[in-house]
């Protein structure tokens, strides 16, 4: 599975930005997709994810600011960020999860947000 990221820039704190991640290859029996972050000096901490027919989940610093989706028929998924803050600076990694729970990752995207 590969997956290619786009989409992260530099914003102004309450400005938004939209990530989106495409997977190809073999994608057959992705269980789930999602994005992590990772801050500098920190550790990577997961963001959002969806599965299959299950709503998705967020971290709570996030939650009600971002919005995950996924589109089945091109393979992708996308994270809607809202209402951005200084805090959420961070590079941004697209993540999918295999059916033996094997992660994947994609080459990451940096999210830059200034004050």
């Amino acid at each position: 599975v590969q997956l290619q990221a786009s989409g992260g820039g530099l914003v102004q704190a309450g400005g938004s930005l939209r990530l989106s991640c495409a997977a190809s290859g073999s994608i057959f029996g992705i269980s789930a997709m999602g994005w992590y972050r990772q801050a500098p000096g920190k550790q990577r901490e997961l963001v959002a994810i969806i599965f299959s027919g299950i709503n998705p989940n967020y971290a709570a610093s996030v939650k009600g600011r971002f919005t995950i989706s996924r589109d089945n028929a091109k393979n992708t998924i996308n994270l809607q960020m809202n209402s951005l803050k200084p805090e959420d600076t961070a590079v941004y990694y697209c993540n999918a999860v295999g059916s033996f729970n094997e992660n994947y990752w994609g080459q990451g995207t940096l999210v830059t947000v200034s004050s």
